[in-house]
């Protein structure tokens, strides 16, 4: 089991999705009642206007309500890590203290994406940030989405800094994984769900999983299985995940707009998708429900 000073959010993360009305505006009772569903189905962290919870289309009034309204839902009984990353860091450090007024317990803080700065820079964007608040800090490295890596030499020097604790890894990069854990104290997250289990079993400190909006209990018990000492029985769970998964992150659509249409076909709060993106269509739609159906009935 890993120690628990490298869970500073906690162990199973949701990436949560951000729920709109038909209209297309905040959903904040939606929120509240996917958070303590969410919560309730076994995730002790929420990450809020991440990746998946569209938070290019949000505004930074958006962010700040939702932050206050999941809080008040989850009462204590899990996190809320505010994702507040932009291409401005002037900007990320507005965004770092209004979420640190809403109540978020930290934050989620992506490389600075488009612009494409050096590693010297990018790490002094990340120093700025974690400068700006009192609260812990996640790195997220997702360079397909950002257009640059956050390096390992630049995470372990930032692992000196007191408020950077974590890293949601996304960079599909295993060794420089490997070598930031084995030379720091940082809670390592897994960003892509294809890793949580791998990434867990070599000291990672769980997952900040999209799929979770979805089959929060499942993932759940793949780390719960490997903590009780089933490895065999981890790997048949998370290999069992594995088509959902692939369907939902790795089929040509963005994880917010399958993981929309799964909620939406199960009756949680989702609504529709901001422009740019589009939603899923009837026959992709009908596809993530049928293997989700037979991943929850065992078959």
């Amino acid at each position: 089991m890993n120690p628990p000073h490298t869970r500073p959010f906690g162990r199973t993360l949701c990436a949560m999705i951000t729920p709109l009305t038909t209209s297309g505006a905040l959903d904040l009772d939606g929120a509240q009642r996917l958070a303590d569903h969410l919560v309730g189905a076994g995730c002790d962290g929420l990450v809020l206007s991440g990746t998946t919870g569209e938070s290019p289309t949000t505004t930074d009034a958006e962010k700040s309500a939702l932050i206050t309204a999941v809080r008040e839902a989850v009462a204590g009984r899990a996190t809320t890590v505010a994702g507040i990353g932009t291409a401005d860091t002037r900007h990320t450090a507005e965004l770092a203290r209004e979420a640190e007024k809403a109540g978020a317990d930290g934050l989620l803080v992506v490389a600075p994406y488009y612009s494409r700065p050096p590693q010297d820079a990018v790490e002094a964007h990340f120093r700025e940030i974690a400068d700006a608040t009192g609260l812990p800090l996640m790195l997220y490295d997702i360079p397909a989405r950002t257009g640059i890596r956050v390096e390992a030499e630049t995470i372990l020097r930032l692992a000196g800094h007191p408020r950077i604790v974590a890293v949601k890894d996304c960079s599909c990069d295993f060794l420089a994984a490997q070598k930031v854990l084995a030379r720091t104290d940082l809670a390592y997250f897994a960003g892509c769900d294809e890793h949580d289990l791998a990434l867990y079993a070599v000291g990672g400190a769980g997952y900040v999983s999209t799929v979770a909006n979805v089959i929060p209990r499942h993932l759940r018990a793949v780390l719960d299985a490997f903590d009780a000492g089933d490895t065999a029985g981890a790997a048949r769970l998370q290999q069992r995940a594995t088509p959902l998964i692939e369907a939902m992150m790795s089929a040509g659509l963005p994880g917010a707009v399958t993981a929309k249409s799964l909620l939406n076909d199960l009756a949680l709060p989702a609504g529709p998708v901001r422009p740019p993106l589009r939603p899923a269509g009837r026959t992709t739609a009908d596809g993530l429900l049928a293997l989700h159906r037979a991943l929850i009935s065992g078959r």
